[in-house]
């Protein structure tokens, strides 16, 4: 360490979301062991216009290890769009397990049904074409699914994070887990508001919101990451 003369070069010398570092961590650890029905599904899903809004294959890939480590047999979906982190979670649940998987647009889902039922694992879902809060607000009216999901994944709009947060807190159990995309929105988060373009500032806005909330949550432990778009990763404990 003698040889070190200014210290402070080693501080923050990259920005974690440059394209160059994206791709090298894509090209280094993702795309080598990404299972061949998702990248079929990543494929089909970039030729939609709305491609660009799946979730993040490096986010997926940290998702993996999470459902490994947690082996969940029930779990549940808000936003599923063309299926890809659905797909994902199919694939790294027992062959009995469930995932009730809600969305207000069924065609974009068909965008990758067929690699789902070729992958084996349609039987695993029950997709419901429904706004998502009447579905949890109807599940809730049940009390044996209260404490009954091992794990959750929101991909849904940010304006009702906070909303399905307060539902979806009731129905996983405690030490399941919670997983919100997003939540960094491209980075906004952090830019002074007269930087955020006008079309940007409702999402960046809500993800601010959430995740205070999130901070203040002592039913949870979390960690608020910059994989992909940012991902909150939350445990429920209380």
């Amino acid at each position: 360490m003698e040889n070190i003369k200014d210290p402070s070069i080693y501080r923050n010398p990259v920005i974690l979301q440059s394209e160059d570092l994206t791709k090298y961590i894509l090209e280094t650890a993702v795309y080598p062991r990404e299972p061949a029905p998702l990248k079929e599904l990543r494929e089909a899903t970039n030729n939609h216009p709305w491609g660009f809004i799946a979730t993040l294959p490096e986010a997926g890939q940290l998702m993996t290890l999470l459902l490994k480590l947690l082996n969940p047999k029930k779990t549940i979906e808000v936003g599923v769009f063309t299926g890809y982190s659905l797909l994902l979670t199919a694939l790294n649940i027992p062959h009995d397990g469930k995932i009730t998987a809600i969305d207000i647009n069924r065609k974009t889902y068909e965008v990758g049904l067929p690699v789902i039922k070729k992958a084996g694992v349609e039987h695993k879902i029950d997709f419901i074409e429904s706004p998502a809060l009447p579905i949890l607000d109807k599940l809730l009216e049940d009390p044996a699914n209260e404490g009954s999901f091992d794990f959750a994944f929101i991909d849904a709009d940010k304006e009702n994070y906070v909303n399905y947060h307060e539902r979806l807190i009731k129905l996983v159990k405690i030490g399941g887990l919670l997983v919100y995309d997003n939540t960094l929105w491209g980075g906004r988060v952090c830019w002074p508001e007269d930087k955020v373009p006008p079309h940007a500032r409702s999402g960046r806005d809500a993800a601010i919101e959430f995740n205070k909330t999130i901070t203040n949550d002592s039913r949870v432990e979390f960690a608020l990451t910059s994989v992909g778009d940012g991902l909150n990763i939350c445990r429920r404990v209380a």
